[in-house]
């Protein structure tokens, strides 16, 4: 168990430090001068010299990204360009808003998508697995955006039953919180729900028919017992790989749902960051959500090895 975990450990540095290389080169393609749309249409040479200096803009790429770096290893982002907010603390306002709707959307996606590709595995060809497979199909082929915006007709336009748009914190009114997330994460977990369900069904399907199962059955075991014990556990593997993957998805923000939505999360941040030639806001919300994956790639290898009691021999 700790050769396996210590494996991973070891990769994480390189990994980061790949992610802030490639996020740090990649943005100086971006077209466009941030120094010009900071200081506007109307301002003179010495302005824009003045802004690049301040900003480091005039340095090479190579010394840009060791200053950088070096703030970040402080735990300093850099400041907004546009706001001159720290970053750390526009990503403190919104990070919360985006982990609210994403493990809501995440725990919706479980609930479903889970316990209908087992029984979808388990009532193989027959009208339920069909059923299941009909849905999911839908919910990967229903657009986010149109399907937010057709529950927002309905449910809040026709029915008034729910709030079209905007968030309001956990802190503030709990109640009025979940009433203005619930819409969006319906909407951005029937996609994950249906790949779940997919990736669910196919593996329950190749655990059915290992020796270990029919070993099971032959012992009298009962049904139930058998797929959820045996099955179930040993097909859970690849699940958890893209439930993490997904999870980590959903944390770096979505960007079309946030926007249908009106909710200020990392999505619509991003969106503004990039549109604004804002640089420390688009660095600082991609390592983040690279440190996210990173780290939830770690929680799914813990789980391997709870699931898989032969990872605890390495």
């Amino acid at each position: 168990m700790s050769g396996h975990l210590g494996g991973r450990l070891a990769q994480v540095v390189p990994t980061l430090l790949l992610v802030s290389v490639m996020v740090f080169g990649l943005q100086q393609l971006m077209p466009g001068d941030p120094a010009l749309v900071l200081a506007g249409d109307s301002a003179d040479a010495q302005t824009v010299a003045q802004i690049r200096s301040e900003l480091w803009l005039d340095r090479s790429i190579p010394a840009q990204y060791a200053h950088w770096l070096g703030n970040v290893l402080h735990g300093n982002l850099g400041y907004s360009w546009r706001n001159r907010e720290p970053v750390t603390t526009l990503i403190a306002e919104k990070l919360p808003v985006t982990i609210q709707l994403g493990v809501m959307a995440f725990t919706l996606a479980v609930v479903i998508g889970v316990p209908a590709g087992v029984i979808a595995a388990v009532k193989r060809n027959t009208i339920w697995d069909t059923l299941a497979n009909a849905i999911g199909l839908a919910g990967l082929s229903t657009p986010t955006f149109w399907l937010g915006i057709m529950m927002i007709l309905l449910i809040s336009v026709d029915l008034g039953w729910l709030p079209p748009s905007g968030y309001v914190p956990l802190t503030q009114d709990w109640v009025r919180s979940l009433a203005t997330t619930i819409m969006p994460a319906i909407v951005l977990g029937s996609g994950i729900a249906a790949v779940l369900m997919r990736h669910t069904r196919s593996a329950m399907l190749g655990a059915l028919g290992q020796d270990f199962v029919r070993t099971a059955r032959a012992k009298g075991l009962r049904e139930r017992v058998v797929v959820v014990r045996h099955a179930l556990r040993n097909a859970l593997i690849p699940v958890v790989t893209l439930g993490a993957l997904e999870l980590g998805t959903l944390l770096s923000g979505a960007v079309l749902t946030e926007q249908v939505f009106s909710i200020p999360g990392f999505g619509k941040m991003i969106v503004d960051a990039v549109f604004n030639r804002d640089y420390p806001v688009v660095q600082g919300v991609v390592l983040v959500t690279a440190t996210l994956f990173v780290l939830l790639n770690l929680l799914a290898d813990v789980l391997y090895v709870y699931i898989n009691p032969r990872l605890r021999a390495t």
